[in-house]
């Protein structure tokens, strides 16, 4: 249970919902607030009073976020428009990338005040059971990803990238797929150190609610502190102590850069066409999403 994990899928429904163009994932950005209410309290078991605060808190963000931020994802869209018709530059892409963060660290100040009501009211017996299913995700990721081999991992990773990329471009050829297979081998990213990353960041969570909210009738941090350990924890998020762990992600991201640069680089001028229409239906259809109530 995470306000960076509910900001993370609101950012993820709003580019889902207009990069899916179907009536079921807009309905699904539509109802964010009580998805995003049922995923936190399957963490934390809230009560009465926390369900009601939550749900008014998330329903807040929501129109926020329709009134604020799918107008400046629309705006992107158009902007990519333009991308999409030339050749571009890894730089070009990460520039891309790097409005999205701005757009992921605006959604993070505004939750900001929601995070903080929900941090004072958990109590230890909530917060235990936070930590149990920590546990069994855990578990989890390790049966099912942790035990892959890495011929494995690789063929799951580049089917993935083959069928977002197809969604813009239409079917890929055999050198685009090459471009997207080699990358996949030669990429920074480290499931361990990424799995470690993932730890480590739960039991920072823990730390920090437990330092927050009330214990055995003493009370807990007052809003002011408890924002200050909030933004101090969203901050080793977005930025992790773990120095391996930031070139890794960093490294990543470059290489990702890269590949996309070199995949659009290598489309044919009906598949630019193709992916430039697409944007503008993604674009289209995140206006009517702002504009809906």
């Amino acid at each position: 249970m995470s306000w960076s994990r509910i900001i993370r899928l609101l950012l993820a429904a709003s580019l889902l919902a207009v990069l899916g163009g179907c009536s079921a994932v807009k309905l699904a950005y539509n109802n964010l607030p009580d998805l995003g209410y049922w995923w936190v309290d399957g963490y934390a078991d809230l009560n009465e009073v926390q369900s009601l605060q939550l749900r008014a808190d998330l329903a807040r963000l929501h129109e926020w976020h329709r009134s604020n931020e799918l107008p400046r994802i629309a705006d992107l869209l158009q902007q990519l428009q333009k991308m999409a018709s030339a050749d571009t530059t890894p730089e070009q892409v990460c520039r891309v990338y790097g409005e999205l963060r701005s757009r992921f660290d605006a959604v993070v100040t505004q939750a900001e005040p929601g995070a903080v009501a929900l941090a004072m009211r958990l109590g230890p017996a909530q917060l235990k059971h936070l930590e149990e299913r920590f546990e069994k995700g855990n578990k989890e990721w390790r049966r099912t990803r942790g035990s892959a081999d890495r011929a494995e991992r690789l063929d799951k990773r580049l089917a993935t990238e083959v069928d977002r990329a197809q969604e813009f471009y239409g079917t890929l050829g055999e050198r685009q797929r090459k471009v997207l297979q080699d990358a996949i081998a030669s990429s920074a990213f480290d499931p361990q150190r990424a799995y470690a990353e993932r730890v480590r960041r739960q039991m920072d969570m823990l730390s920090t609610l437990r330092a927050i909210a009330p214990n055995n009738g003493a009370p807990g941090a007052d809003p002011a502190q408890s924002l200050t350990a909030i933004r101090a924890y969203m901050e080793r998020v977005s930025r992790s102590p773990d120095p391996l762990y930031r070139s890794q992600s960093e490294a990543a991201i470059a290489q990702n850069c890269q590949t996309y640069a070199r995949l659009h680089n290598s489309a044919s001028p009906e598949q630019r066409s193709r992916a430039v229409a697409r944007l503008a239906a993604y674009e289209r259809d995140a206006r009517e999403l702002a504009t809906q109530r």
